[in-house]
């Protein structure tokens, strides 16, 4: 039956559409953050994932987040650790309800292919890094079902190396109560929001793994050599031993 977690999913996102209007212009960035990590961590309880910090390294307030992309669950499960301002493709801007609120949330939307765009981006990256403030970005620029890993895009990887932070891996996975992974979690193809939504409702226990790894140096790098450190990190930790393919 998923009635009932279905109507405490509208009841949350009715909560969290109140807290963005009413609350989100008022309050501090602090406080924005930690009403953001609730939520986050709300949403996932409702939902019957857990999240799990697997050891690794300390989180660094000052740095660019990159992580593989699963599922539209990746935000919120990182959101759930440290709230940061994601850079997500423009389509999510449209989704029904979910979108505005992660307009509010702070996410950078991007439309693909389209230069301007990512020189815009790219500019409000760096302002954004330089004011202490933590980004988050998918690298593979989609999602991938589970066991597979695309080529990292190392565009926006040059924003770290002029704002003179460091780049920190991100790896997530989801599994079962067996510890294999979690078909459920797969967000690819032409599955919808709500088609997702649905099959992650109807599930059985699913946990989410989240490791954070060592930061990378950006001084004197180029964004090449970062894109495939970062995909080289993330891959062994999940337990891919093909290599890197070439990046542009």
């Amino acid at each position: 039956m998923i009635v009932v977690p279905f109507v405490r999913v509208m009841l949350h996102l009715l909560r969290g559409l109140a807290t963005a209007a009413f609350i989100f212009p008022w309050v501090a960035a602090a406080s924005h953050d930690r009403l953001s990590q609730k939520w986050a961590a709300g949403l996932l309880s409702i939902l019957r994932i857990k999240v799990d910090l697997l050891p690794g390294a300390a989180p660094v307030h000052r740095a660019l987040i990159v992580a593989n992309h699963v599922s539209w669950l990746d935000i919120f499960v990182i959101n759930s650790l440290q709230p940061c301002r994601f850079v997500a493709k423009a389509d999510i801007r449209k989704w029904p309800v979910l979108g505005w609120l992660c307009a509010q949330g702070g996410t950078i939307f991007i439309a693909r292919g389209k230069q301007r765009e990512v020189r815009r981006v790219y500019a409000g990256l760096v302002s954004s890094m330089e004011a202490g403030q933590r980004i988050a970005f998918f690298p593979e620029g989609t999602t991938v079902a589970q066991g597979a890993l695309l080529p990292f895009h190392p565009n926006l990887f040059e924003a770290a190396i002029e704002a003179d932070v460091p780049v920190q891996p991100y790896a997530i996975r989801y599994v079962d109560e067996h510890g294999n992974l979690h078909a459920a979690a797969d967000f690819i193809g032409d599955m919808s929001f709500v088609d997702s939504m649905l099959l992650i409702m109807k599930a059985r226990k699913m946990t989410a793994h989240l490791i954070v790894l060592p930061p990378i140096d950006t001084a004197g790098t180029h964004r090449r050599e970062l894109a495939q450190a970062a995909r080289a990190a993330i891959a062994d930790t999940l337990g891919h031993v093909e290599p890197a393919e070439k990046v542009a």
